[in-house]
Protein backbone atom coordinates (compact mmCIF):
# COMPACT_ATOMS: atom_id res chain seq x y z
CA UNK A 1 0.00 0.00 0.00
CA UNK A 2 2.84 2.33 0.90
CA UNK A 3 4.64 1.66 -2.39
CA UNK A 4 1.51 2.20 -4.49
CA UNK A 5 0.89 5.50 -2.72
CA UNK A 6 4.49 6.52 -3.50
CA UNK A 7 4.05 5.75 -7.20
CA UNK A 8 0.68 7.53 -7.34
CA UNK A 9 2.20 10.60 -5.67
CA UNK A 10 5.06 10.62 -8.16
CA UNK A 11 2.64 10.30 -11.10
CA UNK A 12 0.55 13.14 -9.70
CA UNK A 13 3.62 15.36 -9.49
CA UNK A 14 4.51 14.51 -13.08
CA UNK A 15 1.07 15.53 -14.32
CA UNK A 16 1.27 18.74 -12.30
CA UNK A 17 4.58 19.58 -13.96
CA UNK A 18 2.96 19.21 -17.35
CA UNK A 19 4.67 16.14 -18.72
CA UNK A 20 2.32 15.26 -21.55
CA UNK A 21 4.07 12.99 -24.03
CA UNK A 22 4.14 9.26 -23.43
CA UNK A 23 7.90 9.06 -24.00
CA UNK A 24 8.52 11.59 -21.26
CA UNK A 25 6.15 9.77 -18.97
CA UNK A 26 7.71 6.35 -19.57
CA UNK A 27 11.25 7.65 -19.18
CA UNK A 28 10.30 9.40 -15.96
CA UNK A 29 8.59 6.25 -14.66
CA UNK A 30 11.68 4.20 -15.47
CA UNK A 31 13.86 6.71 -13.65
CA UNK A 32 11.61 6.56 -10.58
CA UNK A 33 11.61 2.76 -10.57
CA UNK A 34 15.37 2.57 -11.06
CA UNK A 35 15.98 4.95 -8.19
CA UNK A 36 13.64 2.91 -5.97
CA UNK A 37 15.48 -0.28 -6.98
CA UNK A 38 18.83 1.34 -6.19
CA UNK A 39 17.53 2.56 -2.85
CA UNK A 40 16.28 -0.91 -1.87
CA UNK A 41 19.54 -2.60 -2.84
CA UNK A 42 21.53 0.00 -0.95
CA UNK A 43 19.36 -0.42 2.17
CA UNK A 44 19.90 -4.17 2.07
CA UNK A 45 23.64 -3.48 2.26
CA UNK A 46 24.43 -6.13 -0.30
CA UNK A 47 27.38 -4.11 -1.52
CA UNK A 48 29.28 -1.03 -0.51
CA UNK A 49 28.41 2.26 -2.14
CA UNK A 50 31.52 2.20 -4.34
CA UNK A 51 30.85 -1.36 -5.50
CA UNK A 52 27.24 -0.49 -6.14
CA UNK A 53 28.18 2.48 -8.31
CA UNK A 54 30.60 0.37 -10.34
CA UNK A 55 28.10 -2.47 -10.76
CA UNK A 56 25.24 -0.15 -11.71
CA UNK A 57 27.48 1.50 -14.33
CA UNK A 58 28.34 -1.93 -15.75
CA UNK A 59 24.67 -2.89 -15.91
CA UNK A 60 23.86 0.38 -17.64
CA UNK A 61 26.59 -0.24 -20.22
CA UNK A 62 25.30 -3.76 -20.84
CA UNK A 63 21.74 -2.48 -21.28
CA UNK A 64 22.98 0.03 -23.84
CA UNK A 65 24.85 -2.70 -25.74
CA UNK A 66 21.73 -4.88 -25.77
CA UNK A 67 19.66 -2.01 -27.16
CA UNK A 68 22.23 -1.38 -29.88
CA UNK A 69 22.29 -5.06 -30.83
CA UNK A 70 18.48 -5.22 -30.92
CA UNK A 71 18.27 -2.21 -33.22
CA UNK A 72 21.04 -3.62 -35.38
CA UNK A 73 19.20 -6.94 -35.60
CA UNK A 74 15.98 -5.18 -36.64
CA UNK A 75 17.80 -3.27 -39.38
CA UNK A 76 19.48 -6.30 -40.95
CA UNK A 77 17.52 -8.30 -43.51
CA UNK A 78 17.81 -12.02 -44.07
CA UNK A 79 18.35 -13.41 -47.54
CA UNK A 80 16.13 -16.28 -48.62
CA UNK A 81 17.71 -19.35 -50.10
CA UNK A 82 16.07 -20.63 -53.25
Amino acid sequence: MKNSKFIIDKLGKLFEQGIISSKDLTSELLNILKSKRDEIVFKMKLTSKDEFDVLSKRVENLENKIKKLETKKKNTKRVKKS
